[in-house]
């Protein structure tokens, strides 16, 4: 079994950033392909970015987020990171951390089996 908690979520203007956190525990971490999810209210949640496994040198984002969001990793610590910077009103969502063993960088929702509680981050304008 494996337990994502999510931190770093909070009120923040447009134009600035936030650092958002996914502690691991349970399985190896370094074997996880490691995605963020949003969802905004009465929106389906949607793919945010995606890093690789072990080295973590591989990603993928989506077109909204492109040259704005950063995805990190720190196997050590067993801790993902998106860094989250030029926010937009649009970027208001509850932002999830999600785990897969899966290869390859996966954009469904369907293909993560670990998901975290999740975190609130809400721009204002």
């Amino acid at each position: 079994q494996v337990q994502l908690v999510e931190s770093g979520g909070g009120l923040v203007q447009a134009g600035g950033s936030l650092r958002l956190s996914c502690a691991t525990s349970g399985r190896t971490f370094s074997s996880f392909t490691m995605a963020w999810f949003r969802q905004a209210p009465g929106k389906e949640r949607e793919f945010v970015g995606a890093i690789g496994r072990s080295g973590g040198t591989t990603y993928n984002y989506a077109d909204s987020v492109k040259g704005r969001f950063t995805a990190s990793r720190d196997n050590a610590k067993k801790t993902v990171y998106l860094q989250m910077n030029s926010l937009k009103p649009e970027d208001t969502a509850i932002y999830y951390c999600a785990a897969t063993t899966r290869v390859g960088l996966r954009v469904k929702v369907s293909e993560y089996d670990y998901w975290g509680q999740g975190t609130q981050v809400t721009v204002s304008s």
